[in-house]
Order: structure tokens, then sequence, then C-alpha cells
């Protein structure tokens, strides 16, 4: 069996925290070891613990969990962050982006497809709530038909690094998993940024969401 995925949960709200916990625990790939109820807290716990994954609700008091998760993303790089929240809000999603987060959730989604995209998120895989999804495919997105053609310059190694990078890996991630050097991946994300003519992480993400490349 693979190694445990280590998780730190934070919500203010005891009882989801709880229930999460609880169902978690019941599946062989999951420990949970700590809970808490503030983004500050998920900091020190997630940092203490050397967690494989950080799951933060959006909206807590204190520190704000986005400028959490950015901390986390400069100090411990290879703890994935997932966001958890009742509310779809642009304003949350480009934070996420932004952070550098594996992704966003929606409260109301089932318990088992919450914990399922967890374990993606645990893997590897970058995450995102179908309604997510679907709010990062603008009807009439700018140059939307010309997707496919910018898509089918890519190599299938830049392609991988893409789906990667967008994800939230780090270089140094990105380069342990496709088992290539940290200057390779650099070659790589320049490639990328020139041939999809994106110049900045959130939109490459933006863009790999809305063409489908993140699909679990």
């Amino acid at each position: 069996m693979n190694e445990r995925i280590t998780v730190v949960l934070a919500d203010d709200h005891a009882v989801l925290r709880e229930m999460l916990a609880l169902r978690l625990e019941q599946e062989l790939d999951f420990q949970v070891v700590a809970e808490v109820a503030d983004a500050g807290e998920a900091l020190a716990a997630a940092r203490e613990h050397d967690a494989r994954l950080l799951v933060l609700d959006i909206d807590m008091p204190g520190l704000s969990p986005f400028a959490a998760a950015r901390q986390l993303g400069e100090q411990s790089p290879g703890t994935r962050i997932v966001f958890l929240s009742g509310h779809l809000r642009d304003r949350y999603l480009d934070q996420v982006l932004e952070a550098g987060a594996a992704g966003y959730l929606l409260k109301h989604e089932h318990l088992d497809t919450i914990v399922n995209a967890l374990r993606l998120a645990g893997r590897g895989r970058a995450v995102f709530s179908p309604a997510v999804r679907e709010r990062m495919r603008p009807a009439a997105a700018p140059g939307g038909g010309q997707a496919a053609g910018r898509l089918d310059q890519l190599s299938p190694r830049e392609l991988e690094a893409l789906r990667y990078l967008a994800g939230g890996l780090s270089h140094k991630e990105i380069a342990q998993v496709m088992a290539i050097s940290p200057k390779t991946v650099e070659q790589h994300c320049t490639h990328l940024m020139d041939k999809l003519d994106i110049h900045d992480r959130v939109e490459l993400a933006r863009f790999a969401i809305r063409e489908g490349l993140l699909e679990p």
C-alpha cells in the first residue's frame, strides 16, 4: 500500500471539520494529524507534522487562509493545499490560483466526492469542483477558438509539465515527478509561455482548467 496521506484540517465550524476527519479516518490511505480552527494554527500544524495535505476553509477569522497558503508554499512546498468553501466567488478563485493551491472544492459536494478529490490532491493532482471548473470556461473567452491549435504546439512532456505547474507543484516537485532536472523544468516553462503566449502562472492555470487538462 502507498504511504498514507497525512492531513491537517482547518475549519472554524467544528461539526463540519470533525465530520470530514471521521470520514477520512475510515480510509486506509489517510491519516488526519491535526484539526484546527483558524489559518494561523493550520500553518503551524502543517509545518510541525510536515503534512502532505492541508485542507483550508476559506472563510475563517484571524490570519487570511490565502496568506497562510502563500507562506506555507514558500516554507514547505511539499505540502499540497486544497481550499474548501461553501461559496463560489471569482475573487476566491483568483486567490486560490495565485496561492498555487492544488484545488478549490465546494462544501455542498457529496462527502465521498470530497474524499476522493483529496486523495487525488494528495497524489499530486489538481482538484476543482465541477462548478469551479465551469466558472473557468467563459462562453466568450478571448482566443477560445485558437486554444486547440495552441495546445497542438505543445510536446507531450510540455503538456505534462503544464498540468503539474497549473496544479500547484513547485519546479522542484515537477522535476522529481517527471524525473528531469530543475533546469529542464525551467526550459519547459519558458517554452509553454512562449507557445501559449501566456506569461503568468495564474493565467496558465486558468487556461489549463478551461481546456480540461486538470480533469480527474
